[in-house]
């Protein structure tokens, strides 16, 4: 929210606002938060800043003011600071000028009456704020000595006219009056002695504080300046060793990653480019940290208490306070109402009892960057990878996970409103990220014509079934139906840059979610997935990007908004916000929170322009809310899941035995049941088997596959490698093949090489509402389950 614009301080007062600040070439005028005091003028990223980082500070006492132009005008303290500032309107400037100049007036004063007083203060230290505080305390004595001074000058007055009344008292006493005004006379002179004894005393205990506060006032300028440059020193030292990081690290990625002839001439020249203005503390967390502090691209603000009316009836109110009156259910409606799904209106039903705990991770010694650092640089779709860096289950488990919030879409299909059912799908969104956060073990890549199903039809009303549709690149399909409306499904292959330090995976595909009662149908896509500190250090998970929730039958639209983590950043870690607007772009919700705990929804009653100005002075929209309503809430990991991999309470049960599963499933896989036991050795061995198996199988398969299509034309094989792990080549190299769609034989994945392999569950089509290609669930797994009839399944294990 924008600040209101102080009126023209008087001299002595503080003066507080926004004003741009030129950093360099690159970046240009970025908006920080001035205050000028005490004759200092200190400046702030943000106003939260205030109490502990102050990034640089003018003294005002030596500063030469130049006006530019019409908004623009330079500070300058003859050469080793200088500010380059530009207001937001000429009468800002004007108003920042005439504070400016006053304030220098005292300053200069100050410092005048200081020079002639003798004081030898200390001098201030640089651009951390210490002559600020050095002048404080200046100041401080000098106004205790003034006040000193005005309280003898008062008891001086004091005992003037205190004799001038005891005389007067005197010589009335001389008067022959009546005894009982004598007796008034006399008690009225003790009580003036009393009162000029009281005052002496006073006067006396001030005059003494103030020989002791000038006798100790140098030892403790002395002491607080040891402090202040000791700060200096340690923050100078910090900046030194991050420079040198980033030094370290571009000569490593120039020497393992990028040939000389693809090097960054803006980056290259970066340090030798000429920068208007002082060095300033932005500048170099721009050149040596990853991810950069984030302008939030929207300001909220309490709507208006107008809006939060109140009707007579229960229901009625609840909606009016949410700014509903077209009859729609509310967000607190759907959660508060009756549901004909709850326990009290359900018979109770004994539903199968699931694990809560697994085997202890065993404590072997792991150090992933033994083996990626021969990998630098090349193609990532084959590595060999140990179990050691797995976790017991395989990437279609973990696909299955994003159902571990399914509430916030069963409470999704009950809305009335596109609107509201569309902040629900948002917080579903984020919340299959939620189990991310600590989980930095690598999942078993899965094989060909693997599948994993995963029943909760008796415990919460919904099913689902993964199966990996292609091998190189790794891509899975997923589809999921619930008895209370919904349908969720997905396709996703993965494609990756490594650069050394960190690993970004970057999923591809779309993901469906199709309401049955309004035949809304949704669909979004996920952001990238970073992991941190490869080389040393202990691994941590970072996401960010956008993503936009579509509707595509209303035209409705969530655009959500990732920021990555940073440093220097005050804001929250993991912030996650979003808008919700409709087919018209009429934003009427907000949403905020973080990935990795919780998402709210706040209903917005009014919008405008210009706020805060944002980067490169494009002003924000101001939104008007109402309170925020909390939509999801993540659950609490269970007892000691920092020995059981970070699991939460569905993924222990995920590679739980169960009976009636497809021979193909992933529960069946012998390797991952030998690592979810602690027998790493033995999964290490059977690991190899399986991936030997599956390339022999596949290169039958091609071999039959090139002798279908050129009789003569004898195909190449692929050379034996190790198991491909869902780190997928770049991008470019992801591609399809373009024979019809139409036909009996649905296109594959395509690598370069013939393969004439169809998936069991799934087919290739068009999809209707993206345009795109996908594989869709055809049908007839569960009527085989039913059946107990797998003959039609592959032999993978």
């Amino acid at each position: 929210m924008s600040e209101p614009k102080a009126p023209t301080p008087a001299p002595g007062d503080t003066y507080k606002g926004w004003l741009f600040k030129w950093t360099n070439y690159i970046k240009g005028y970025q908006r920080r938060w001035f205050v000028l005091s005490n004759g200092l003028l200190s400046y702030y990223r943000t106003q939260a800043e205030m109490g502990h980082t102050c990034r640089g500070t003018i003294n005002l006492a030596t500063a030469n003011i130049a006006v530019e132009d019409s908004c623009n005008f330079v500070i300058s303290n003859g050469g080793t600071q200088t500010y380059h500032l530009k207001a937001s309107s000429e009468v800002e400037r004007q108003r920042w000028i005439t504070a400016l100049e006053l304030a220098k007036a005292k300053a200069f004063r100050m410092q005048a009456e200081s020079d002639d007083s003798g004081d030898e203060s200390s001098p201030p230290a640089a651009g951390q704020g210490g002559g600020s505080r050095n002048s404080e305390v200046q100041s401080t004595l000098r106004t205790l000595g003034s006040k000193v001074e005005d309280l003898s000058t008062c008891n001086d007055l004091i005992a003037k006219h205190g004799s001038a009344l005891q005389r007067s008292l005197s010589e009335l006493e001389g008067v022959r009056l009546e005894g009982q005004t004598s007796e008034k006379i006399r008690q009225v002179t003790e009580r003036a002695t009393l009162f000029r004894i009281t005052s002496n005393a006073m006067i006396n205990a001030c005059r003494d504080f103030l020989s002791l506060a000038q006798a100790h006032s140098k030892r403790w300028q002395k002491a607080l300046q040891a402090e202040r440059e000791q700060r200096v020193r340690l923050e100078e030292t910090l900046e030194q060793l991050a420079k040198q990081h980033n030094h370290l690290e571009r000569a490593f990625r120039g020497a393992t990653v990028l040939p000389p002839s693809q090097s960054n001439p803006a980056i290259d020249n970066k340090g030798s480019a000429q920068v208007k203005g002082d060095a300033s503390d932005e500048d170099d967390e721009n050149e040596f940290f990853d991810a950069c502090e984030d302008v939030q691209e929207f300001i909220t603000v309490p709507a208006d208490p107008k809006y939060h009316r109140r009707s007579g009836s229960n229901v009625s109110g609840i909606s009016s306070e949410l700014g509903m009156d077209d009859g729609t259910t509310s967000l607190d409606e759907q959660s508060l109402a009756s549901n004909p799904e709850s326990p009290q209106s359900q018979e109770v039903v004994p539903v199968r009892k699931r694990r809560t705990r697994i085997p202890d991770k065993p404590n072997y010694s792991l150090n992933l960057w033994s083996i990626m650092k021969n990998c630098i640089g090349k193609e990532l779709s084959k590595i060999p990878m140990p179990v050691n860096f797995n976790e017991p289950l395989s990437m279609l488990q973990r696909l299955s996970e994003d159902l571990e919030y399914y509430e916030l879409l069963d409470r999704a299909a009950k809305c009335h409103n596109s609107l509201e059912q569309m902040c629900y799908v948002a917080a579903f969104t984020v919340s299959s990220y939620s189990t991310t956060v600590h989980r930095t073990g690598k999942p078993f890549n899965p094989l060909l014509g693997e599948t994993f199903e995963l029943d909760r039809l008796q415990e919460s009303g919904y099913r689902s079934l993964c199966e990996q549709v292609s091998h190189h690149p790794p891509a899975a399909a997923h589809h999921a139906i619930s008895e209370r409306g919904w349908t969720l499904r997905q396709e996703i292959a993965l494609a990756s840059k490594f650069r050394g330090k960190y690993l970004s995976i970057m999923p591809l595909g779309s993901i469906h979610c199709i309401f049955e009662k309004s035949n809304n149908h949704y669909t979004w896509k996920k952001v990238t997935t970073t992991v941190h500190n490869i080389i040393v250090g202990k691994l941590w998970i970072d996401q960010s990007g956008e993503i936009d929730v579509v509707n595509h039958k209303t035209g409705d639209r969530c655009h959500l908004k990732f920021a990555p983590y940073s440093y220097f950043s005050r804001d929250v870690a993991r912030k996650v916000t979003g808008v919700v607007t409709d087919k018209d772009g009429k934003a009427h919700y907000v949403l905020s929170g973080t990935w990795d705990e919780k998402m709210e929804c706040s209903r917005v009653m009014q919008s405008s322009r210009g706020g805060e100005n944002g980067a490169e002075g494009r002003q924000k929209t101001v939104y008007q809310t109402l309170k925020a309503k909390e939509l999801w809430r993540k659950t609490p990991l269970p007892d000691g899941a920092e020995n059981m991999y970070y699991f939460s309470t569905l993924a222990l049960t995920l590679n739980e035995p169960e009976e009636g599963v497809a021979p193909t499933d992933s529960r069946r896989r012998p390797d991952q049941r030998l690592m979810e036991q602690g027998r790493w050795e033995e999964a290490n061995a059977e690991k190899q088997r399986l991936e030997e198996k599956q390339r022999t199988v596949r290169r039958e398969r091609e071999r039959e596959a090139n002798r279908s299509a050129s009789p003569s034309e004898e195909g190449k094989e692929p050379a034996d490698g190790a198991e491909e792990v869902e780190i997928a080549s770049e991008p470019a190299e992801t591609t399809y093949k373009t024979e019809t769609l139409h036909g009996s034989h649905p296109p594959a994945y395509s690598s370069g090489h013939q393969d004439n392999y169809k998936a069991m569950w799934f087919e290739r089509r068009v999809d209707p509402s993206t345009g795109e290609p996908t594989n869709i669930y055809r049908g007839g797994y569960w009527e085989a389950k039913d059946q107990g009839n797998w003959d039609s399944c592959p032999d993978i294990f």
